[in-house]
């Protein structure tokens, strides 16, 4: 067995041995959250953004709302897309390079959320039917990574979209033309997502880094404004029963809205 291992293995052991005691190791019950702050409107070139402090996470959430064709199976809707760069300063263990694994599950995860919860009213966003329409991108930069990345995200893509405006189109004689004016985006839905991840018989929520480094298996639940289940998505080695995924919603269902709560506060 390598040292690397034999390190993991230690940590592991130690993580779950304190989690079955009730606790964690940086003091948490087992469904406490570290402190959230949330910023919205702090970037003067986008056209919403919001910033995110979760314990030591912290990412920084940019929306910019350009023009483009529509899908051909949609040709009077506009487009909603996500897409998460992990900065090679968030920790030692990223390089630069294309997105990895992590990097684009966490852009699939938080985006199933939004459209699943249809955050935004997608045929407003129609310019010319079948020719043009707005596509808005929701870009998520992660500048400090201590875990649970995913609500983080997902909690500043609602704060920053929240704020976001469009610029207005005027169509004349079948073309579009571009006026001075700008309006925010119609939000529908106000989707969060909670992660609960599974660690020795255990479930957590918030987890750290190092709780993630052990995790056998995450579930990620988002919910709307009105307690509905958007999506779920689990990842991890272990399978869920269905007694454990019934209790997680459950017990996730009483933290979204204390989430939801600071997002509507920061965009206020």
């Amino acid at each position: 067995m390598s040292k690397h291992n034999i390190v993991s293995h230690l940590k592991q052991r130690k993580i779950q041995d304190v989690v079955m005691s009730g606790r964690r190791m940086d003091g948490r019950g087992l469904e406490d959250y570290r402190e959230l702050t949330i910023r919205s409107g702090m970037l003067e070139k986008s056209e919403g953004s919001a910033e995110v402090y979760l314990g030591k996470t912290h990412v920084v959430v940019g929306v910019k709302v350009g023009t483009g064709t529509p899908f051909e199976d949609t040709p009077d809707e506009g487009v909603l897309m996500c897409n998460a760069e992990f900065t090679p300063i968030a920790s030692p263990e990223w390089e630069p390079g294309p997105p990895n694994e992590d990097s684009i599950e966490l852009a699939r995860v938080v985006d199933r959320g939004l459209r699943s919860a249809e955050i935004l009213d997608t045929n407003e966003l129609s310019i010319i039917p079948g020719k043009l329409v707005h596509i808005v991108f929701v870009d998520f930069y992660v500048l400090n990574y201590d875990g649970n990345l995913i609500d983080a995200c997902s909690a500043g893509a609602l704060a920053a979209l929240m704020k976001a405006k469009k610029q207005v189109y005027e169509v004349k004689e079948k073309e579009p033309v571009l006026t001075d004016k700008k309006v925010p985006l119609t939000i529908r839905k106000q989707p969060i997502a909670v992660s609960m991840v599974k660690i020795g018989g255990n479930f957590i929520f918030d987890p750290s880094a190092d709780e993630e480094e052990v995790m056998d298996a995450r579930l990620t639940v988002t919910f709307d404004e009105d307690g509905n289940v958007c999506t779920m998505q689990k990842s991890g080695s272990e399978g869920l029963t269905m007694e454990e995924i019934r209790k997680c919603i459950n017990t996730a269902a009483a933290k979204a809205p204390e989430i939801r709560a600071k997002v509507l506060a920061s965009t206020k």
